[in-house]
């Protein structure tokens, strides 16, 4: 008798994937709630910074800061998982604004804080371009902002411009992006020309950044 032929097992659908995959928790890496595990929501485009991304970022923070963080005003426009953030905030920062638009994320970020007794946070929800245009029109500064925005979407783009506008003197802005903010002389786009890049470096498909506004020409 003919055999049958033997059919192929199946392929596994693809999964869209929004930046590399990650574990359901991140953990502070350092401060009063080092070690603190920070549950991660499977929501889209949700993306928390590594643990050893942050480690080497806020290794960058405290040089630039002599690792003074008392009087610390911090401002996170995409605050997602709140690693970012609550890292601030454990290291003893001054205070902390959190900011997402995704309700159940907020719903986590509240919880964080009051198991935490995270009193030097706050939470807001609402779109990250409003809340910053809101604080730059009343005068608000900080001396650091975290731009962790899901990538291809344009969010650098429109919120650096505002950053200059929001950050005290010396501040510092944390930017990741699917691809480097460096550019030949001479084609450096205009929402890039008022940052200088301090510190860079790239972890798998991601690219990090510590930028500081030029000093404004006379």
């Amino acid at each position: 008798m003919p055999k049958k032929p033997v059919k192929s097992p199946a392929k596994a659908a693809k999964v869209p994937v929004h930046g590399p995959q990650h574990s359901n928790q991140v953990r502070i890496i350092g401060g009063l709630w080092k070690r603190t595990p920070l549950p991660v929501l499977a929501a889209q485009g949700l993306r928390p910074t590594p643990d050893r991304v942050r480690e080497t970022v806020f290794n960058w923070i405290n040089h630039q800061r002599d690792a003074n963080w008392a009087d610390a005003q911090v401002l996170d426009l995409y605050a997602g998982s709140g690693a970012l953030g609550f890292e601030a905030a454990s290291r003893g920062a001054q205070s902390v604004t959190m900011v997402d638009m995704a309700t159940p994320v907020v719903r986590q970020l509240e919880d964080i804080k009051a198991k935490l007794k995270a009193d030097n946070v706050q939470i807001l929800r609402g779109d990250a371009l409003v809340v910053a245009q809101a604080a730059a029109a009343r005068g608000q500064k900080y001396d650091l902002i975290f731009l962790d925005p899901p990538y291809q979407q344009e969010f650098l783009e429109r919120n650096l411009p505002l950053c200059v506008r929001l950050l005290k003197e010396g501040g510092l802005v944390y930017a990741e992006s699917g691809a480097a903010l460096a550019w030949p002389d001479g084609d450096t786009p205009d929402w890039m020309a008022g940052w200088e890049v301090i510190r860079a470096d790239k972890a798998g498909m991601v690219f990090y950044h510590l930028l500081q506004a030029r000093p404004a020409v006379a």
